[in-house]
């Protein structure tokens, strides 16, 4: 299947290199705003045709696949014109700034029998899957309560880069990393509903001009900051189990990137700690055997890329002509929650989903 990536960045980058590697796609397209750093990509990915302009690529009728690496209000009208002309779509997080969207994309791309889906693949990870096979095994017994964290020192991308325009990304820190934990979470817990949300959030050191990513290229920015840095909020679920979900993308605090899941159990409990995006030996288990308390860490070593597997379920979906009716909702669910988070922090008051 041919593919067209719309997207220079790093996402677009990411999504090239997953499906060179697939054995059953090929990239021959790409597009870009940025003469020279197309050309470059384009010779580094052996990718026959360029453009410009993303709607170049969805009128391409050589293309089988659109694949989506562009900032977030660009994800909803790329998405919609490709369905709508017949091709598949990967997109890369979030699938839109809204939750209305969302359910629009998924209503198109069944009408138009096309697939869609998300790059969520943070819950491809070695650890995560063995963090949900213990919850469902019942290992840790009701998880009455959890935290999901993902904290940066400096690790705003750009400030003055798209990544900090309210309009252009639909939010900050909560909007770029909140659905890789939102979503790993619910997966692990086995799809909880949300029914209530109290959030707040601040913008304090990006709108002094602290707290900056180091990045090289078309990501640097020195102009305004409108979203916010830090974002937290309640979740509480439906079955009276609650959450504690903090992002940052800059704090004076620990230099690193650091994500991290507790699950606190009846029987035991879990943590997955992920500091700078480490792969092996992160889970310990917390239990009590014959009322000794006993701390044990399962062996993991799985280096796996998490876009490659999201993608290989996406061609198979693809290849299979079944969109999961199950991951669309839960896809929506993922996107009612976000934006509930950043309804209660602007209003103050706690949301009910």
């Amino acid at each position: 299947m041919r593919v067209g990536v719309i997207g220079l960045g790093g996402a677009g980058l990411t999504h090239m290199k997953a499906f060179s590697k697939h054995p059953n796609t090929e990239v021959i397209s790409i597009a870009g705003k940025e003469e020279e750093r197309l050309s470059q990509v384009a010779t580094e990915f052996g990718v026959k045709n360029t453009a410009f302009d993303w709607q170049d690529l969805v009128a391409d009728t050589e293309l089988d696949i659109i694949s989506i690496a562009t900032p977030n209000v660009l994800h909803y009208p790329i998405t919609m014109a490709a369905l709508e002309s017949g091709k598949h779509v990967f997109c890369e997080k979030p699938l839109a700034i809204t939750s209305k969207q969302t359910s629009e994309m998924f209503e198109v791309a069944k009408r138009n029998n096309c697939i869609l889906e998300v790059a969520l693949n943070y819950r491809r990870r070695e650890d995560i899957i063995l963090g949900k096979k213990l919850v469902s095994s019942g290992k840790l017994g009701r998880v009455y309560h959890s935290r999901a964290s993902w904290k940066r020192r400096s690790g705003i991308p750009g400030i003055g880069s798209w990544f900090t325009s309210l309009e252009m990304a639909g939010g900050g820190a909560g909007i770029d990393l909140g659905p890789h934990l939102i979503d790993s979470l619910l997966y692990m817990l086995g799809e909880p509903k949300v029914a209530t949300v109290s959030a707040v959030k601040h913008g304090e050191l990006g709108m002094a001009g602290l707290g900056a990513m180091q990045l090289n290229g078309q990501m640097k920015g020195t102009g305004e900051f409108e979203v916010e840095d830090l974002c937290s909020a309640l979740l509480r679920f439906e079955d009276g189990s609650s959450c504690q979900l903090e992002i940052t993308w800059a704090s004076h605090s620990k230099d690193s990137d650091d994500i991290s899941f507790e699950l606190l159990g009846v029987q035991s409990g879990l943590r997955i700690s992920i500091a700078n995006y480490a792969s092996v030996n992160t889970l310990t288990i917390y239990e009590e055997i014959d009322g000794a308390p006993l701390t044990h860490s399962p062996e993991i070593t799985s280096t796996t890329e998490g876009h490659l597997m999201v993608i290989q379920e996406f061609i198979d979906h693809v290849t299979q002509g079944q969109q999961d009716n199950h991951t669309i909702l839960n896809v929506i669910h993922r996107a009612t929650v976000l934006e509930a988070i950043y309804e209660s922090a602007k209003s103050g008051q706690e949301v009910k989903l």
